[in-house]
């Protein structure tokens, strides 16, 4: 699997970001927001009893022949790579590709 993060910052916050944690992951930056609310990963979250609009972290397992797998919509860190990882095990025992025409 190939990991990808979105979010609306800048390119240049991205190489920053990834510098700092040493991170081996693909991030796109998507200031118009197109793909983010394509994805359901922006609109309304509260934070400390403060409602706001923001990115809110999902992630979606997108098969290779381009179909939504499965589609986390909020996600909390914490233990969240692991469930990813079993759902992807999963998922490639049971993949099939479609035949070609």
């Amino acid at each position: 699997a190939k990991v990808i993060g979105v979010s609306p910052d800048s390119t240049a916050s991205h190489r920053k970001f990834i510098e700092k944690h040493k991170l081996s992951v693909t991030l796109l930056s998507d200031p118009d927001k197109k793909a983010i609310k394509d994805y359901g990963a922006w609109g309304k979250k509260v934070m400390y009893g403060k409602e706001s609009e923001g990115v809110i972290r999902s992630t979606v397992i997108i098969a290779p022949d381009g179909k939504i797998a499965h589609h986390w919509p909020k996600v909390t860190a914490k233990g969240h790579a692991v469930e990813v990882r079993d759902k992807l095990a999963a998922l490639k025992a049971d993949w099939k590709p479609a035949a070609k025409k």
